[in-house]
């Protein structure tokens, strides 16, 4: 198992969540930007570089996780990318995207995606809270739990 961070719009206390499990599990984890990223020094934890373009880190995430990987992410047609691989999908807010409910969420996506298009305002999504932060940790840790059985 290994961890595949789409890390250009990954909050960073998401991040440091994910530094410290990484470290606590042994569990190698890959931040994926098209900028250059800092990451603690540790073994488990490396950054990798892509070329600036549209989709590019979602690309390369899509080339190397494999099933049985967890892969962090907001961004949906990336998450569905790799649920059907057999990866799954944290989401920054802790929600667990796989097999069950990615189509509903790619539609959902994709019918706010046509209304913005159109010119119709929704809003964006509400700041990162404690309890979102929380969620993902906990979320993080019951996956990690899992690999340890």
């Amino acid at each position: 198992m290994k961890i595949w961070v789409d890390a250009d719009a990954c909050p960073v206390v998401i991040k440091e969540i994910l530094f410290r499990a990484a470290n606590r599990a042994q569990v190698p984890t890959t931040l994926v930007a098209n900028q250059m990223l800092r990451v603690p020094p540790s073994p488990w934890i490396r950054a990798v570089q892509v070329p600036g373009g549209f989709d590019v880190a979602d690309q390369r995430i899509v080339q190397e996780a494999a099933a049985g990987d967890i892969v962090i992410t907001a961004d949906i047609p990336l998450a569905a990318q790799v649920i059907a691989q057999g990866a799954v999908v944290i989401d920054p807010r802790g929600e667990l995207l796989d097999a069950g409910n990615i189509q509903e969420r790619l539609t959902l996506r994709n019918f706010l995606d046509g209304l913005r298009s159109s010119g119709v305002e929704t809003g964006g999504p509400s700041a990162l809270s404690n309890a979102d932060r929380q969620a993902f940790a906990n979320q993080l840790d019951r996956l990690l739990a899992k690999r340890q059985k």
